[in-house]
């Protein structure tokens, strides 16, 4: 029998997908950069069946490609067009295995959605922190393979933080049962962090042990304009020191950034009377009723409006405010599509060093492509930026477009002399397999190399990403 149809007989025909029109949704990258082919999409239910799978590609030597939610940003759940591959999409692993609200952990499968792990931790009366813009689309195994980030780093820290246990289909079939609920298990190598920003290529994630936190039940919220990166970088700083552990987001916004949001999504209001030059989401949330946010938050701001570093601020004063608010911070992404294609960064640098990358580097590209369009955005409470370039004209794209080298070398560049990274939170994928080899020393490329061959000596597992 051929590979398809033995995966026929161990799925069943629904469940592996070979018609081209069926195809196509998982075959293209959100973003639309990445488009590739495979000989079929196949959907098991179990970890059973997706180990069955892998030994049955393996068998073949056909290459797999998992994929969750399929919202990459990095082409890291796309397959190349030789169509050898088989993608394995883990949609249908979508089960809460448990919950134990005494230990404060949530085992779940990896095709659960993001929202609903998060809902699974608030019926349960705790928080699941890990939130992004694409919740309700992306899955929790590609949280995990990619380390996902999110508006409350700053608190609870990136995907890494909010494990302790994982199952994961390895390479050869065999099926690793790490789902330890533990948060000391001091006994060797800590397998788990291997899979965790692997973006699949050393093995499919198919199980995690996540960590719930109290659930907030007092949360302040409010927009603020503030003079520029450096005030918003002070700003942040009084926050920590007089709030502490009750600051849970401080987002930044350029004027560009909002004014594309206001332009292109329906619904969406400026909270203030002007489109500051630069703008400024805070969140404070405690887990007392009685917290009185609000009037903490109007302490600390205060003595920065006295100073004139904070020029003027909205607080939500209900729910429906409060989520419009971060509607404008959440669909940034959404509105830059209306604008056309664009050259997107993810970068990230000490906070530190936040105004001066923004400084430097709209200089330097401003030198080098007149006319060029900034959006810049991002988590500055823990030094991630979205730094998008574009052409005010989406028909000026294309010329941008392939200067994209060029372009990235100066962003890039700046970043890691700065000490950062040129990804904070999305993964390499196939965008920046390359790229990275510019910034890492060839020790580093050599140790991550052995890993990979260690785990997967026949090179079958997600190739072309990340090296």
């Amino acid at each position: 029998m051929d590979l398809v149809a033995e995966l026929v007989a161990l799925l069943g025909g629904p469940h592996v997908i070979t018609a081209d029109a069926d195809q196509a949704p998982y075959l293209q990258d959100w973003r639309g950069r990445y488009t590739g082919r495979v000989q079929a999409v196949v959907r098991p239910a179990t970890t059973e069946e997706v180990a069955a799978v892998v030994r049955l590609c393996r068998t073949h030597g056909a290459p797999m490609v998992p994929q969750g939610g399929n919202t990459s940003l990095c082409g890291g759940a796309t397959p190349d067009d030789s169509g050898k591959a088989v993608l394995i999409s883990l949609q249908r692993l979508n089960h809460i295995r448990a919950l134990d609200t005494d230990n404060d952990t949530l085992t779940v499968e990896a095709g659960c959605t993001l929202a609903e792990v998060q809902a699974a931790a608030a019926e349960a009366d705790r928080l699941f922190p890990l939130s992004l813009a694409s919740e309700g689309t992306c899955r929790i195994g590609g949280n995990l393979s990619t380390n996902a980030g999110g508006v409350h780093v700053l608190r609870y820290g990136n995907a890494r933080d909010l494990v302790l246990g994982l199952e994961v289909v390895l390479p050869d079939g065999q099926v690793w049962n790490g789902l330890r609920a533990l948060r000391k298990d001091n006994t060797g190598y800590d397998l788990k962090h291997l899979f965790l920003g692997a973006e699949g290529t050393l093995g499919l994630i198919t199980a995690a042990v996540l960590k719930l936190s109290p659930r907030p039940r007092s949360v302040c919220t409010a927009w603020v304009a503030v003079t520029d990166p450096a005030a918003a970088v002070a700003l942040l700083r009084r926050f920590r020191t007089e709030c502490g552990e009750r600051l849970s987001a401080f987002e930044l916004m350029s004027q560009m950034t909002l004014a594309l949001v206001l332009r292109h999504i329906p619904g969406a209001q400026n909270p203030l009377a002007e489109i500051p030059s630069w703008s400024v989401l805070v969140e404070l949330s405690d887990t007392r009723v009685d917290a009185a946010l609000d009037r903490i938050l109007e302490s600390v701001l205060a003595p920065a409006m006295e100073s004139g570093a904070v020029l003027d601020a909205a607080i939500a004063s209900s729910e429906a405010q409060r989520l419009a608010l971060w509607g404008l911070r959440e669909n940034a992404s959404e509105a830059q599509r209306h604008e056309g294609v664009s050259v997107k960064h993810d970068v990230s640098v000490p906070v530190s060093r936040i105004p001066e990358f923004l400084r430097r580097a709209d200089a330097a590209l401003t030198a080098a492509f007149p006319g060029i369009r900034i959006v810049a955005f991002g988590h500055v409470g823990d030094g991630n930026l979205h730094y998008n370039c574009s052409k005010p004209a989406a028909d000026e794209n294309a010329e941008l477009l392939a200067e994209w080298g060029g372009l990235n070398r100066i962003v890039h560049d700046l970043a890691h002399e700065l000490g950062g990274s040129i990804s904070a939170e999305h993964g390499l994928g196939q965008l920046k397999r390359g790229e990275i080899r510019r910034y890492k020393s060839a020790l580093e490329m050599d140790l991550m190399e052995r890993i990979k061959r260690a785990f997967d000596p026949d090179g079958l597992m997600n190739p072309g990403k990340v090296l």
